[in-house]
């Protein structure tokens, strides 16, 4: 039982810095310029893309933002991206 909870508390400390990662991530991108976690500013909030996208494969995500579909073209690399994107999703 100790054993399990030692991994249970790894395992939420590493989603955590995970989680701030991405965010941070987001922030160097410059997402933050038009997107905010709970309140839409140009672009949707954070969490309303998750609502919207929670369904949609990560790559389909990171094609259209790296290509510039439908979304202003992302300067961020595809791994960023990727990272951004599945930070988002899991809102």
């Amino acid at each position: 039982m100790k054993k399990f909870a030692i991994v249970l508390a790894a395992a939420g400390l590493l989603m955590a810095g995970t989680a701030q990662a991405s965010a941070d991530l987001a922030d160097k991108a410059g997402c933050n310029k038009c997107h905010a976690m709970d309140t839409k500013k140009m672009g949707s909030s954070y969490k309303d893309l998750a609502k919207k996208h929670k369904a949609t494969p990560a790559a389909d995500l990171v094609k259209k933002l790296a290509t510039g579909t439908g979304h202003p073209k992302a300067s961020a690399s595809e791994a960023d991206l990727t990272a951004i994107v599945k930070w988002i999703q899991s809102l």
